[in-house]
């Protein structure tokens, strides 16, 4: 009895017990099939722990933690997440055995008195569209359709195969009960899958940014050494220009100072040649005339051959290398990866 109320407290009968053990902590409902038992032994329907997943895991990562909401144990999900949790048969069958009973009005699960059917008193029963009074009560075998008494007896499903309504409907139920589960078991493999090609594109991801990292560097590579090959041949060329140049430079000094020369003694020549007096001419002239015929053989100072200012031999070519490059691609054999695995 309850003191404050003064009323009679009925206690909880066995069914109602049941009811409460079989109902979800989350949606305070009887558990919804597919069951999922958690580490902790405690139960969820599998709707719910994706709901309590999704709260916890908003940015849907590979695996996952959350809390068991009866005894906030932490529960650690794989990366199939709660479809990598394991199904409580038990449960889904003890579900199934209480609608059953519920829907017979038998005797509880546990035994003890029976329970009142539980029916809809306002609820109306399937009425016959051949025959308005009768209510359908049978099924037909032959034509796959409900009917009733005098269909079979009178009409159109007289010559037909009948039974009951309610092994038909046990039957289809059962049959689509496991058509539900096949379902959710294909769909669990279909979320498995889904899970895999998620790795598997991350995979690739990851990859193809290290392939890239790859191509880079080779290509740094090559730069560097088409770079320090040509400082070697500009090196050579400047090397070769300076050489020339300073040649041509030695060959003009030798003609500056030829002509430096032959101007002097033109002037020494010109002055003679104004003096008056015979004796005085003759005794420089004979001098005079050796220093010019000297000076004149002089005059034919080696000079460069023909051609010696051209640069075109010190030209690289690069058709072949060009063709190569143009033809690279990739793939590699395994004596390039031997050969790479070596160094």
């Amino acid at each position: 009895m309850d003191i404050q109320t003064s009323q009679v407290v009925r206690p909880p009968s066995p069914m109602e017990s049941l009811e409460r053990q079989l109902s979800c902590p989350i949606c305070l409902d009887m558990f919804t099939k597919p069951v999922v038992i958690l580490p902790c032994q405690h139960n969820l329907c599998r709707g719910c722990a994706s709901d309590l997943y999704d709260s916890r895991n908003p940015y849907h990562y590979s695996g996952g933690i959350f809390r068991c909401p009866t005894c906030r144990f932490e529960v650690v999900l794989d990366r199939h997440g709660v479809y990598g949790l394991q199904r409580n048969l038990l449960v889904e069958n003890i579900i199934d055995l209480y609608k059953a009973q519920q829907e017979k009005g038998g005797e509880s699960v546990g035994g003890g008195s029976p329970e009142p059917p539980m029916k809809d008193k306002d609820t109306k029963e399937a009425k016959c569209k051949e025959h308005e009074d009768e209510r359908i009560n049978i099924y037909c075998v032959t034509c796959q359709t409900p009917t009733c008494s005098m269909c079979k007896v009178f009409g159109q499903h007289k010559d037909c195969e009948v039974t009951t309504l309610e092994s038909v409907y046990q039957t289809q139920k059962a049959e689509l009960r496991n058509a539900v589960e096949m379902l959710a078991a294909g769909n669990s493999c279909v979320q498995a899958v889904m899970a895999q090609l998620d790795d598997m594109s991350k995979s690739i991801q990851e990859n193809g940014e290290l392939q890239k990292r790859h191509l880079s560097e080779s290509f740094d590579l090559l730069y560097a050494i088409l770079e320090e090959r040509k400082g070697q041949l500009v090196e050579k060329i400047s090397q070769e220009e300076e050489e020339k140049v300073q040649v041509i430079r030695s060959l003009v000094e030798q003609h500056k100072v030829h002509l430096e020369a032959s101007n002097q003694l033109k002037e020494r020549a010109s002055k003679s040649l104004e003096l008056g007096g015979a004796a005085e001419f003759l005794v420089s002239a004979k001098e005079l005339m050796s220093q010019a015929k000297e000076v004149a053989r002089g005059a034919q100072v080696q000079r460069p051959e023909p051609g010696y200012e051209s640069m075109d031999h010190l030209v690289v070519n690069t058709e072949d290398v060009e063709v190569l490059l143009a033809q690279m691609d990739f793939g590699v054999n395994d004596d390039d990866v031997e050969s790479e695995e070596d160094e």
